[in-house]
Formats: structure tokens, sequence, C-alpha cells
């Protein structure tokens, strides 16, 4: 019975040593954390304010389309990389790329740029708290009705997890190359 439960608490993804079920689906979850605020920016290269009571966006549209589309596509993709954290090309190159195939990845070349984009987007957790809760005199802007500001501080809100979820994606990946197994 032991052996049915410790097996339903890792899964083997290939990887050298078995990733927590908790961290396999952390990194699942982590794009779709942030597809909501992509989605929510989107209509604001097209100049629709989605609610923001102010001047639309001042670049020519192609310029507001691009950005908005660049910032989306790289937030995703960024959001589709943690996924390394739980998957073998996380820790051996894959196969596919030119003179470098199968070679193993040092982990602290992982580990040191994950915990450093894990704590710049928890800083992000804390201008969105300060912000929507307006404490210590920070504030957000004007939205012409409650309804946008709540879908706002919703979706904005959804992307702040991403820190903190990184964080300890990161923290089982060092768990998992560094520690000895036990």
């Amino acid at each position: 019975m032991a052996t049915l439960a410790a097996s339903s608490t890792v899964v083997n993804t290939g990887t050298a040593r078995p990733v927590p079920l908790w961290a396999e689906r952390t990194a699942r979850l982590i794009p779709l954390i942030g597809l909501p605020v992509c989605l929510w920016r989107l209509p604001i290269g097209f100049d629709f304010m989605m609610g923001i009571d102010g001047p639309p966006m001042t670049w020519a549209r192609w310029a507001n389309v691009g950005y908005v589309l660049t910032l989306s596509l790289l937030s995703e993709t960024f959001a589709l990389l943690c996924r390394g954290l739980v998957r073998p090309w996380g820790e051996a190159v894959p196969g596919w790329v030119p003179m470098l195939r199968g070679r193993r990845i040092p982990p602290f070349a992982v580990i040191v740029p994950a915990t450093l984009a894990g704590l710049l987007f928890t800083a992000l957790l804390v201008d969105w708290t300060l912000c929507t809760f307006h404490i210590a005199g920070f504030t957000d802007g004007p939205y012409t009705s409650v309804w946008w500001h709540l879908l706002a501080a919703t979706v904005s809100g959804l992307i702040t997890l991403w820190g903190p979820l990184v964080l300890a994606l990161t923290y089982a990946y060092y768990r998992r190359r560094c520690r000895p197994s036990s």
C-alpha cells in the first residue's frame, strides 16, 4: 500500500529523478494563468482601452498591435519555458540541438535565471497588491466602471501567482537535481 501512495505523489517524466506530482501540475498551470492577461491586453493594441479611463496608446496602430502582440507572445513563451523545470530538456540539451545534443545542463544554469524570474514576478505581486488595495498611497489607473476595474484586477491578479509558482518549481528542481536521493 505504501508503494501505491508513493507512486501517486511523483510522476516519471523522463527526468533523471521523478518529479513531484504537484510540480508537474504547477508547470502545466503556469501558461494558463498567464493567458487571461495576454487576451485582456490584446484589444488595447487596437485602441479599445478595456475600461481604462485615459488616452489610447499614442503610437501608430501597427506599433500598438506589434507591441501588445509581442508582449503577449513573450509572456506565454516564458510561461511555457517553466515546463523545463519538470522535463528532461531542463536537465540535458535536447537531441535536435546541433553540437550540444545530450549534454548535461548544469543545475545552476537553470536555477539562477528561474529564481531571478520568480523574484521579479513576485515583485509584481507586491505591486499589484499595493495598487489594487490602495495601500501606502499606491493606486492604479482610473477605470470607467467598477466592472472594468474588477476585470483588470482579476486578470492581473492571476498573473501575479506566476512568481511564487516559479519559485516553488525552482525549489523542487533544486531538490531533485542538487540534493542526494533519500
